[in-house]
């Protein structure tokens, strides 16, 4: 089984390397091979030409934007550029651990699970979170509990594991933050038990290089709900649609 890792990333430097070389150490279940899919959303301190290395060398299928669009662009591109049978997101910073990675798909490669969110939660509060995040975390967490009749514990993480063929199916229109609630809302529509899986987790902080603000958890909590109340026909992709193309250059592993 072939296990696409996507990692978007925006003027990660200080941190990018150190990602990718976890990335492209973590271990894998028996039997799956890794790809690691980079984009770049329009950097502008040094990652795009570090991402360009990598990708000449092969060692990274790589994706780079003109502009600043946002996490969810960059992740939407990152799903059509995956050759993959199942699409795992990976943040550009150091808050999540890819040692996580077996733990993770091994619901997806046991068949036992069609999508896998990684909790901060399952084994109590995440140290060094600031309390307004977990606060934010709480508020959206029930209320995707409440709109859908799930039982997560974490909404918000950025560790969700999902099969392609699931992904392919979900109609995202993020741009930003708004995927990780999008993501949930419309695999819970289309009918898709989320299971979750604890994981480590290490916080920083906006001088750390986090650039979530408290404007983008309102944009999650309309995005939930915006979805639970959406007509179940603009939730998902026609099956005869072909997933559309990337017009902006990338650069693939090898080339």
């Amino acid at each position: 089984m072939k296990i696409s890792i996507i990692i978007p990333v925006y003027n990660e430097f200080g941190t990018f390397d150190r990602v990718l070389e976890r990335v492209l150490q973590a271990a894998l279940p028996e039997d799956c091979t890794k790809e690691v899919v980079v984009v770049d959303d329009g950097s502008t301190d040094g990652t795009t030409h570090r991402l360009d290395n990598y990708a000449r060398d092969g060692v990274v299928v790589g994706h780079n934007s003109i502009l600043n669009f946002g996490k969810g662009t960059a992740v939407r591109i990152g799903i059509r550029l995956a050759s993959g049978d199942v699409i795992l997101i990976q943040d550009g910073d150091l808050e999540y651990d890819p040692n996580d990675y077996s733990r993770i798909l091994q619901p997806i490669v046991n068949g036992a699970a069609d999508v896998v969110y990684g909790s901060r939660f399952i084994q109590g509060r995440p140290k060094g979170m600031a309390p307004k995040n977990l606060l934010a975390n709480r508020i959206l967490t029930i209320t995707a509990n409440l709109l859908f009749g799930a039982h997560l514990t974490d909404e918000a993480t950025a560790y969700k594991a999902f099969r392609t063929s699931v992904i392919h199916r979900m109609a995202l229109k993020a741009r930003r933050f708004e995927l990780c609630p999008e993501l949930t809302a419309k695999a819970l529509r289309l009918g898709f038990k989320i299971v979750e899986v604890p994981i480590s987790y290490n916080a920083r902080g906006v001088p750390d290089g986090k650039k979530i603000r408290a404007w983008d958890g309102f944009e999650a909590l309309w995005t939930l709900i915006r979805y639970r109340f959406t007509p179940a026909r603009d939730l998902s992709v026609p099956a005869a649609t072909p997933p559309p193309k990337v017009n902006e250059p990338s650069l693939r592993a090898g080339a």
